[in-house]
């Protein structure tokens, strides 16, 4: 879960000022050989932060006047780029897991979903290639 205000891979993050990283279930967190190895010194410059559960995470989030969409294909979705982002909101990103995606529990939770127009045969993006988009774009209308 990555979070995104006006004021603020996690290389990728620290390109685009996320304000904090939100890692949840079994995952690797800082200090991390692996991690360190393609940060790139990024843990530095990024907070993050830990959660058992995307649901606690997601829940305390939305408490703290978070708007949570989860990037994934769902009938509801709405295109990356059709999405009006609004400047003075703060935005927490949930990006699932590199296989599955993220889990409907926790789209459920979530105000809403958003999806990458994708033309190909293939309506799948590698988990790094997806977040670097999405970071991109809420970038582009939160840099102002």
């Amino acid at each position: 879960i990555a979070g995104f205000s006006k004021l603020g891979s996690r290389g990728t993050s620290d390109a685009f000022k996320i304000e904090a990283i939100y890692l949840c279930g079994i995952t690797a967190t800082p200090p991390s050989r692996e991690i360190n190895k393609t940060a790139l010194g990024a843990t530095e410059s990024v907070k993050w932060h830990y959660a058992q559960s995307s649901e606690e995470c997601i829940s305390s989030l939305r408490n703290d006047g978070w708007i949570c969409l989860a990037v994934e294909q769902t009938s509801l979705s709405e295109k990356l780029g059709v999405y009006r982002i609004a400047p003075d909101k703060k935005y927490a990103v949930v990006l699932g897991n590199e296989v599955h995606g993220v889990e409907q529990n926790v789209i459920d939770l979530c105000d809403g979903s958003l999806e990458i127009t994708q033309y190909g045969t293939k309506h799948s993006l590698n988990i790094s290639v997806c977040t670097g988009i999405v970071l991109w774009e809420f970038f582009q209308v939160l840099k102002r």
